[in-house]
């Protein structure tokens, strides 16, 4: 037995070993006790007590420590804990600490929200033009619903590996070759889309972050020949881009040809309508003239006409003896021909005519036939 004696005023504790005779729990001392014994000992008396020798505190004093440590969680900033009562979903605890009722009538599953998940795949696929060509797929994704995830599919995972491929093989199947091979970008947008509602669908919880399709290529067995087409396409886009620059080029030159020769005829055609209407006032001018005093006019006109022939032209003059007379112009270089070189004999000279004052001229052949008459005399 022990006695502690805190002083003249203060209490005096007393208290003996458990496991030694003469114990007892329900000794006088007892009353007066502190500490973590005095706890023991308020606690109540079932089956032998807490204050003799009894395993039961000990087995009073585990139970109370497994209450605690059962009944409190903490769960972590990137976790979700699903709460489940005998087996049934009951709630979802938020970051930060919680409380349960103890095991086995609620359990906690904790499920890593905030994680990003990848998944990556290379699948051979059938385009919208019958070529085949190899796609990576890459998918990144989270557990949007926690309960979704844990109870809504048997392996949410691997839904969504499903899922995506069979995805992207309806997307680059609608789809041809050069859009794969070129423009993913847009089919990958569209694929996420529906990948995401294939989620929703089947009740998976996972909610797609990002999915890529970094690379596409043709099989093996197969890429000679693809080559070959992708170099034929590069020559064809080659050819239309210098078709496209000459065209850039020629056009503007066209246009501004065609508008030139269109001022010209513009030009032209107010030059002769002018020169048509002048004509027009001349010949009426004329006819005036040649009513008033035909004669006059009538040698007026054949003398302006000879002197506008014979001054753009060689003048070859003949008489009556059969001889030929060239007289050279200013300006000429050619020597003068003979008459074999002409062609000109004297038969084809053309024979005097007389012609009487009654009777008009009427073509500038006699007017010349009457001016060879007066050069002979």
């Amino acid at each position: 037995m022990t006695t502690l004696n805190s002083g003249p005023r203060g209490p005096k504790v007393s208290w003996m070993a458990w496991n030694k005779p003469g114990g007892s729990s329900n000794g006088g001392n007892r009353r007066g006790g502190g500490g973590l014994g005095g706890l023991f000992d308020k606690l109540p008396n079932f089956g032998g007590g807490f204050g003799d020798g009894s395993p039961l505190r000990w087995i009073w004093i585990v139970l109370g420590l497994w209450l605690a440590f059962s009944c409190f969680v903490l769960i972590g900033e990137q976790y979700r804990g699903v709460v489940l009562r005998f087996g049934q979903f009951e709630r979802v605890m938020q970051p930060g600490p919680n409380f349960k009722l103890p095991w086995p009538m609620e359990r906690v599953i904790k499920v890593n929200a905030t994680q990003i998940k990848n998944y990556e795949d290379q699948v051979p696929v059938l385009t919208q033009d019958e070529n085949i060509v190899d796609v990576a797929v890459n998918v990144q994704y989270k557990i949007s619903d926690p309960e979704l995830y844990l109870f809504g599919t048997r392996d949410g995972d691997e839904v969504l590996k499903q899922a995506a491929l069979s995805t992207v093989r309806e997307q680059v199947g609608r789809s041809t070759l050069d859009t794969v091979l070129g423009a993913r970008e847009q089919l990958a947008v569209s694929a996420r889309e529906r990948l995401q509602k294939s989620l929703d669908a089947y009740r998976t919880g996972l909610q797609v972050t990002e999915l890529n399709l970094p690379d596409a290529r043709p099989p093996q067995q197969v890429k000679p020949a693809f080559d070959d087409v992708n170099s034929a396409q590069q020559d064809k886009e080659r050819l239309i881009s210098e078709s496209r620059a000459y065209a850039a080029k020629m056009v503007p030159e066209a246009r501004g040809q065609a508008a030139r020769v269109r001022t010209v005829a513009e030009g032209y055609k107010t030059a002769e309508i002018a020169r048509a209407t002048g004509d027009a006032q001349r010949f009426t001018l004329l006819v005036e003239q040649y009513k008033s005093s035909p004669d006059v006019t009538r040698k007026r006109l054949w003398l302006e006409t000879m002197q506008e022939v014979l001054a753009q032209n060689r003048k070859v003059v003949g008489g009556d003896g059969r001889q030929l007379i060239y007289v050279p112009m200013q300006g000429a270089t050619t020597t003068m021909p003979t008459p074999q070189q002409q062609g000109i004999v004297p038969e084809l000279v053309s024979p005097t005519v007389t012609t009487t004052e009654q009777e008009p001229v009427r073509s500038g052949r006699s007017g010349r036939t009457q001016g060879r008459e007066e050069a002979t005399r």
